[in-house]
């Protein structure tokens, strides 16, 4: 009686385990890819890691996937059921994606499982440094990491495992949309025509970066994170290596990331629009055009503030560096020319950055942040509170994005999400100040960069890779609740979850 009694309280986490099965399969496939870095290292004779680093793991996710995955098909998922897999499939695999770094690196499981995290929510924070002397399939692992977390490792789940018929609770679970068109009647085929447009995008930056006398390694690893707005790089200064390296055409290989991370950083249908013929995509819904008006309006802050302090600025120096670091925090990708927490950016800058973290890029596309479009939502909310206040109670005030309205349960919904959002910055900045000796800003930074997976902060490697355990875990948590939307990470700790 007893055991049938707990067989029914689970009984709505089996279903979750038959999709974590096959997931994990796919996982464990994918952690097979660095061994082809590893057969062209050999060959060249590169300091590498041992194939087992990768074969562990790999066989490790491939027998849990077996274990997990019952005989029976796959069983209809509710909204609690596939958060649930949301969220325990995001922290199972970087649980094993980490191990790459552990056996691999020798670095403690804690530190591998932040940079396995940081690599899949694209947030970018490293806890590791002397990546230019790190073995090549490593660094070629994290890439890999960000580019299948970019438009979701459930998304790619289901864009090659067809006929689920819990497929669409699984897409909402891994990212709570605002109202979004499709290009395909079907989820699959949208999926993989998303999928498609990412690949190519890919390649496009491989090639230009390529041609322009970046390393083959080098121009795949950075194709890779940059579309994916990840940020992670295979040198310890990021984009600024080929400056400080000499490279004569560094001006050329720094805009051309900035376009890549514009591409990550638009909703992924405007590609889809702009590939079928529909230039005007790129202007005519408010979203893109707030998405430009940010970008440009912080531009011209950031690049204001550097002016006005330097005695003799270098005019293209400045807006080159202003327009690269602008887009690369907004799209929250992470990547850097300069120290954005060193002496080169103003305060001005620095508070300009905060804000765009937290602003982030397109809904529908690979950055994170609360996305531009909710705040569109929140800027029409207070207008609408405003107008009730001039013309009275009987006006009509409706919240309406590109003349559709917004429902009142999707109102709802964002400011949830903000007011969720704002308390986790509160709490994780809060605890940065508490077990560190840093001040306001860069306390603030920490968990800035974290929730709103952007990577760079105004605290160094160094001194990121000596915090504490308990703030390594709580930028964990801070990076998966803002990947995932704060909802199916917080559904993991309420105890009605579980009964």
């Amino acid at each position: 009686m007893r055991k049938a009694t707990v067989r029914n309280r689970f009984q709505h986490i089996l279903p979750v385990l038959d999709y974590l099965g096959p997931l994990l399969w796919v996982n464990g496939f994918i952690l097979l890819a660095p061994l082809i870095i590893l057969g062209v290292g050999a060959g060249r004779g590169d300091n590498e890691v041992p194939a087992l680093g990768f074969i562990v793991p790999s066989a490790l996710s491939l027998s849990l996937g077996f274990v997990l995955k019952r005989k029976a098909g796959f069983r209809s998922l509710d909204s609690r059921g596939a958060m649930l897999l949301c969220a325990s499939g995001w922290i199972a695999v970087s649980a094993i994606g980490a191990l790459p770094f552990y056996l691999g690196l020798g670095a403690n499981y804690l530190d591998s499982f932040f940079e396995a995290v940081s690599g899949f929510t694209t947030t970018g924070i490293t806890m590791f440094s002397g990546l230019d002397a790190m073995p090549r399939s490593i660094l070629f692992w994290r890439a890999l990491s960000q580019w299948m977390g970019g438009l979701g490792i459930l998304a790619f789940f289901l864009s090659v495992v067809s006929g689920l018929s819990s497929a669409h609770a699984l897409f909402s679970a891994e990212s709570a949309k605002i109202f979004s068109k499709r290009p395909a009647p079907s989820l699959f085929h949208t999926l993989r025509i998303l999928w498609t447009i990412y690949g190519v995008l890919t390649v496009i930056v491989a090639v230009l970066l390529f041609f322009e006398g970046v390393s083959l390694f080098d121009a795949i690893c950075h194709s890779l994170t940059s579309i994916a707005t990840g940020g992670f790089s295979t040198h310890d200064l990021s984009i600024g290596y080929y400056r400080e390296a000499g490279f004569p055409h560094y001006v050329l290989i720094e805009y051309t990331i900035v376009l890549a991370m514009l591409a990550g950083g638009l909703n992924f249908l405007i590609h889809y629009r702009v590939a079928t013929g529909g230039i005007r995509a790129l202007w005519d819904n408010t979203e893109t055009r707030l998405y430009w008006l940010f970008l440009a309006g912080a531009v011209l802050l950031v690049g204001a503030g550097r002016m006005f302090r330097a005695d003799a600025p270098d005019v293209a120096d400045t807006l080159r560096s202003s327009v690269f670091h602008v887009v690369s925090v907004m799209t929250t990708t992470g990547f850097v020319t300069r120290d954005i927490g060193g002496d080169y950016f103003p305060a001005l800058a620095k508070q300009v950055f905060l804000v765009l973290m937290v602003v982030g890029g397109c809904v529908g596309s690979t950055s994170g942040g609360f996305k531009v479009l909710r705040i569109g939502v929140l800027f029409q909310m207070v207008r609408c509170q405003v107008r009730r206040v001039v013309h009275g109670p009987s006006a009509v005030n409706l919240v309406t994005i590109d003349g559709e309205q917004i429902e009142p349960e999707e109102i709802s919904r964002v400011g949830a999400l903000f007011f969720a959002w704002m308390m986790l910055l509160a709490i994780g900045s809060a605890a940065t100040a508490l077990l560190t000796s840093f001040g306001a800003l860069e306390s603030a930074s920490g968990m800035f960069s974290a929730l709103c997976n952007i990577g760079p902060c105004y605290i160094s490697v160094g001194d990121m890779m000596r915090l504490t355990p308990a703030l390594k875990i709580i930028y964990i948590v801070g990076m998966l609740a803002g990947r995932l939307e704060i909802l199916p990470i917080l559904l993991l700790f309420s105890r009605r979850t579980w009964r």
